[in-house]
């Protein structure tokens, strides 16, 4: 047979790629591997001192902020931020002005270590509970205050407005990706603390690396996609005994105030115009609602343009609330837990809010027009308040807290509270009857409340 008889029998033969073809192939895919890493590890790359981008935006840019916004917004803008490393865990963060009537302000020697996620010892080798304690962590607002007249706040220069008026100079990592922070200064106005500078920036990730590995003595390439990227883990297995050991328990008598019309307070007066949904008056009627709330946006600001729905289905049931007495691995103390057990109203399953680590004797009286003056704490585990002070938070390292808040299904699987469109809980004593504790769930970035409880106590 010819050549030309087995190409007829062949009309399509294969031929030989030439080596050099290969070779140059596997190059090129080595080089862009290569590139790829190079500039991805470039994101980590630090100095000791470092100038970092600070982004601010005017009234115009964002129209949703929600702040308590003082008359010289934006008159003491457009300023520097450089960063100093002190040691390991402390760093000075310096905003230079750009004009001569802003003035310096600098925080200084701030022990970051408090503002980086850090496990409690307890939930340490339970790769479920790191996992919700880490995700929940950084995804939960943690704002700090300072006094003007601390020892960690230095103002200097400007035509004296700021060092005259200031009255709380904040830092705050943002219920985002890692990293993302902002810087936040207030003055009085009258009888009230209003916001008159804001600026956005990203805590350089190799020293946001490094900080990790240092509170939790694991390689930060174990989490980082956690922690710099929602992860969604949904129907992860809660140990609670992990968590706490119980040593009583009882039905209390609880009532959920279905008919009562909305309250608010607190940040509630301002975020309230964030909440889209018609009609909606009672707490009944936005727990079976499709309300949608602005989502919070990179680097950390309010965006009506991306609504953010509810699966309240989960809650809209209320049946019956259950107290324990508690002991934790994280206190010497019998505390206190409540659980609220509602019938899923898709499913008929029985979902289950659990906030534990509570000491209720210590729980404010308060009127029900002063509920943001109680406790009032995120979900998660080892978390901090979503505002406190320094001094308090130095003294009250979050990673020492028996406190943990999670919404469980029956099977004790972690249901994602974002998605559910809950970000945590108010509590208070009442104010004429210290046994009668006022519940109350907060929605998605605490835009307002999502329902009132009243639960007997003793």
């Amino acid at each position: 047979m010819n050549i030309t008889e087995k190409n007829q029998l062949n009309p399509n033969p294969q031929k030989k790629i030439p080596k050099w073809i290969t070779v140059l192939g596997k190059i090129c895919i080595l080089s862009i591997l290569t590139i790829g890493c190079i500039l991805f590890l470039s994101k980590y790359n630090i100095a000791d001192n470092m100038t970092i981008p600070l982004k601010e935006f005017s009234k115009n840019e964002y129209p949703e902020n929600p702040g308590d916004i003082s008359s010289h917004y934006r008159q003491y803008a457009d300023r520097r931020l450089t960063l100093v490393k002190k040691d390991e865990t402390h760093f000075d963060f310096v905003l230079d002005p750009t004009n001569p009537h802003t003035a310096k302000i600098s925080f200084k020697n701030i022990d970051v270590s408090l503002f980086v996620p850090k496990n409690p010892d307890w939930v340490k080798k339970n790769k479920n509970l790191e996992t919700i304690a880490l995700v929940d962590r950084e995804w939960n607002r943690q704002q700090v205050s300072f006094k003007p007249e601390s020892s960690n706040i230095e103002v200097s220069g400007g035509d004296g407005f700021e060092k005259n008026n200031l009255v709380s100079v904040d830092l705050a990592n943002n219920c985002l990706n890692a990293g993302l922070w902002e810087v936040l200064l207030f003055v009085k106005e009258g009888e009230f603390k209003k916001l008159y500078y804001q600026g956005w920036f990203t805590f350089p990730r190799g020293h946001y690396k490094n900080i990790f590995e240092n509170n939790n003595k694991v390689s930060y390439w174990e989490n980082w996609y956690k922690l710099e990227h929602w992860q969604n883990p949904a129907g992860t297995p809660i140990d609670l005994p992990a968590l706490r050991q119980f040593s009583s328990e009882k039905e209390v008598p609880a009532q959920f105030l279905a008919d009562e019309r909305f309250i608010t307070s607190g940040e509630q007066n301002r975020k309230f115009k964030l909440v889209f949904g018609d009609n909606i008056l009672t707490w009944e009627e936005l727990q079976n609602s499709q309300a949608k709330f602005a989502s919070f946006v990179p680097p950390g600001r309010y965006d009506v343009n991306k609504p953010w729905s509810n699966e309240f289905w989960r809650i809209a049931n209320f049946e019956k609330a259950i107290l324990r007495d508690v002991k934790s691995p994280g206190s010497n103390q019998i505390l206190q837990e409540l659980e609220l057990i509602f019938k899923d109203k898709r499913t008929g399953e029985k979902n289950r809010y659990i906030v534990s680590g509570l000491n209720l004797d210590k729980i404010p009286q308060l009127a029900v027009s002063d509920y943001s003056k109680g406790l009032y704490m995120p979900m998660g585990i080892g978390i901090p308040p979503f505002f406190q002070s320094y001094e308090d938070l130095k003294q009250a390292p979050p990673f020492q807290s028996p406190y943990f808040s999670v919404l469980l299904d029956s099977q004790n699987k972690w249901i994602n509270h974002h998605e559910t469109a809950i970000d945590g809980v108010v509590m208070h004593r009442d104010r004429e009857n210290p046994e009668l504790l006022h519940f109350y769930l907060l929605t998605y970035e605490r835009h307002s409340l999502l329902g009132h409880y009243i639960i007997t106590s003793r």
